[in-house]
C-alpha cells in the first residue's frame, strides 16, 4: 500500500495543476498539508478484494476523485466556520479570503467530476449523486446548530450524508473499476457507509474525550460552534445529574468556562458510553458486510479497520 500511496499523492496534485500559478498553489494547500487519504485508500482496498495486485489506475483515479470531493467540503466547511487553521497550516479562507476559498472549492469538485466522468457513467453519476448527498447531510447538521432538542436520527441522518456516504462511494466505485460481481459492490459499499458512521461517531467523541492537545483545537468545538452531536445529545436525554444544566447551558455560544462545564458533564454522564454502543453496532454492520466478499488478506484488514477505529475511544 506504500508504493500507492505515493501514487495518490503524485496523482492528486497532478489533477489541481493549472496553467494558473495562483489557482494551482490554492487548490493544492491542503493537499500539500498532507492527510490521511483514507478514502482512497478505500477505493484501493475495494478493488483489491479477492486479488494479490496492485492498485489500478482507475481506482487510483477513482479514489483521488473522492478525496477531491472530501478537500472541496473542506473549504467550504472553512468559509462557514471562519476557520483559520486546519491540519496544523493556515486555512485557505484565512490565507487568500472567502472569495478565493469557495471558488478553489468549486475547482476541487469540478476535477473531481471530470475524473469521475474519464471512469464512465456509472461512477460519473454515483459521485454527483455523492456530492448532493454531503450537501443534505450539512444542510441537516445546519438546521439543528443550536438546537437542543436535536433528534438522535437527525444526527445519524446528517453523518449519513456528510460523512459516510463517501466512503460508500469510494469502496464502490473501488468495486466498479474492479469489475467485481455485483454481489460483491454492494457488499463494499455497505461496509463503506459502516466504516464511515464509525469514522464520525469516533470523531465526535475525540470532540469530547480528547485533550486539546490531541485534537490540535480547543476541545468541545463543536458544542461551541452549536453542533451537538451523539454524545451531547444522549448526556442531554439521559435524566442524569447535570443533564438540565448541560440543555440551558446550551442553545447560544458558550463561554470559554461555560465549555469547560459542559465538557466536564458530558464526559462524566453517560453519553459517551452511548455514543460508543452506537459506533459498536455499526462495527458489526461492517462485519457482516466482510463476510459477504472473498477471503484474503486485503478483506482481512477491512473487517479489522473499524474495530481499530473503535479502540481509539475504549
Amino acid at each position: 500500500m506504500g508504493r500507492d500511496r505515493e501514487r495518490v499523492e503524485a496523482a492528486m496534485l497532478a489533477a489541481v495543476e493549472t496553467s494558473d500559478d495562483y489557482l494551482t498553489e490554492i487548490a493544492s494547500h491542503l493537499i500539500n498539508a498532507g492527510g490521511k487519504r483514507l478514502r482512497p485508500v478505500m477505493a484501493i482496498a475495494a478493488s483489491l478484494v479477492g486479488f494479490n495486485s496492485g492498485a489500478s489506475e482507475s481506482a487510483i483515479q477513482g479514489g483521488i476523485a473522492c478525496e477531491l470531493v472530501h478537500l472541496g467540503s473542506l473549504y467550504h466547511d472553512d468559509v462557514m466556520d471562519e476557520a483559520e487553521t486546519r491540519r496544523g497550516v493556515e486555512t485557505v479562507n484565512a490565507k487568500w479570503g472567502n472569495l478565493q476559498a469557495i471558488l478553489a472549492g468549486d475547482f476541487l469538485l469540478a476535477r473531481a467530476s471530470e475524473i469521475a466522468a474519464s471512469l464512465g457513467t456509472e461512477v460519473a453519476i454515483l459521485l454527483s449523486r455523492t456530492i448532493g448527498r454531503l450537501c443534505e447531510g450539512q444542510i441537516a447538521e445546519l438546521r439543528h446548530t443550536y438546537d437542543v432538542k436535536r433528534p438522535v436520527p437527525a444526527y445519524f441522518r446528517s453523518i449519513e450524508g456528510k460523512t459516510a456516504s463517501l466512503y460508500s462511494t469510494a469502496a464502490r466505485i473501488g468495486g466498479i473499476v474492479a469489475n467485481h460481481d455485483r454481489s460483491v459492490i454492494d457488499a463494499l459499499t455497505n461496509y463503506g457507509a459502516a466504516y464511515g458512521m464509525v469514522f464520525q461517531i469516533v470523531d465526535d467523541i475525540l470532540d469530547i474525550t480528547a485533550s486539546d492537545a490531541d485534537l490540535g483545537k480547543p476541545a468541545g468545538h463543536d458544542m461551541v460552534e452549536g453542533v451537538y452531536t451523539l454524545p451531547v445529545i444522549l448526556t442531554m436525554t439521559s435524566g442524569v445529574a447535570g443533564a438540565d444544566e448541560l440543555t440551558k447551558m446550551l442553545g447560544s455560544p458558550l463561554s470559554a468556562e461555560q465549555q469547560a462545564r459542559a465538557l466536564d458533564i458530558v464526559r462524566s454522564g453517560p453519553g459517551v458510553q452511548g455514543a460508543v454502543n452506537a459506533a459498536r453496532d455499526y462495527v458489526l454492520a461492517a462485519e457482516k458486510s466482510c463476510a459477504l466478499l472473498p477471503d484474503g488478506e486485503v478483506t482481512n484488514a477491512l473487517r479489522s479497520a473499524t474495530e481499530v477505529l473503535l479502540e481509539s475511544v475504549n
